[in-house]
């Protein structure tokens, strides 16, 4: 009997309904389900409903009905715990849910009988100056501009040496799962997401080098707001913090990655070409 974890993207109706037949499919297959978030509400299983604080090494599966959006809020929930995360494609782009909502139930079926892989996925741990405990994100971390019209200036030091100054509207630090996402429309570069790699990408930089750096993930970059302008801190498109002139941030590799339920069939090349209509000849 296996404890499965599920949080429903409560916008959208597809994923309610999908939600509600895969409970009562779990349920009558002789495992437990709990729901997390709005998600007992939307489906009138409120008996079924779990806080945040609940969630631990128990839980077997935890699955992500939704997007790419839905699958980054349950990751950042349980890989503390090491629990593996499969995601249901509800959203548009669909980078990190592998799984048709249309074989759902087969893949379910194929994880209790052992029949998939674990991907793992190298996140990002963040401090913030003045803060006690570390933040996590699996895309990135965005430093960016408060400000409409003014640029923020910031300092990286790498390992403890000076590397440059920015002049920018913002700095990511993105792993290679993040690759493909903020980091990618500011002109980063792709990299296949279970490398290991820290990703620096200046947006909108005023300088002649303005270039992404990949650096490696044993790296420990400390990120410093210089005089001007104050900065916002986005983990993962969330807004978490503000840092002032002065303030630091710090990031690394996290010792514990995300685990992705995998069933080989998203290959990234193949879901690369698919997302950017790339043809076969």
């Amino acid at each position: 009997m296996s404890r499965v974890a599920a949080f429903v993207n409560v916008n959208r109706s597809e994923a309610v309904e999908l939600a509600t037949e895969l409970i009562q499919w779990i349920e009558s297959s002789g495992h437990i389900c709990v729901l997390i978030g709005d998600s007992a509400s939307a489906v009138n299983r409120e008996d079924l409903a779990i806080g945040e604080s609940e969630i631990d090494e128990s839980i077997d599966l935890a699955v992500a009905l939704g997007g790419d959006g839905s699958i980054l809020y349950m990751v950042r929930e349980v890989s503390d715990f090491g629990v593996p995360v499969m995601g249901i494609n509800l959203g548009r782009m669909g980078y990190l849910t592998e799984v048709e909502p249309t074989l759902a139930q087969l893949r379910m079926q194929e994880f209790f009988e052992g029949k998939h892989t674990i991907e793992e996925r190298m996140r990002l741990e963040v401090l913030i100056d003045g803060e006690e405990s570390p933040l996590r994100a699996l895309n990135e971390v965005v430093i960016e501009k408060n400000d409409t019209g003014r640029t923020v200036r910031l300092a990286l030091d790498i390992n403890d040496d000076f590397f440059m100054s920015y002049a920018t509207d913002g700095l990511i630090v993105a792993t290679p799962t993040g690759s493909t996402a903020y980091s990618l429309s500011a002109r980063g570069p792709i990299i296949d997401p279970t490398h290991k790699a820290l990703l620096l990408t200046p947006v909108a930089p005023h300088s002649l080098f303005d270039r992404s750096v990949v650096l490696s993930p044993d790296d420990n970059l400390k990120i410093e707001v210089l005089p001007g302008s104050n900065a916002s801190i986005a983990l993962d498109g969330h807004v978490v913090s503000q840092l002032e002139v002065g303030q630091t941030l710090s990031c690394t590799a996290a010792e514990k990655p995300a685990r992705l339920v995998s069933f080989g069939s998203n290959n990234f090349h193949r879901v690369l070409k698919e997302k950017f209509g790339l043809s076969d000849r």
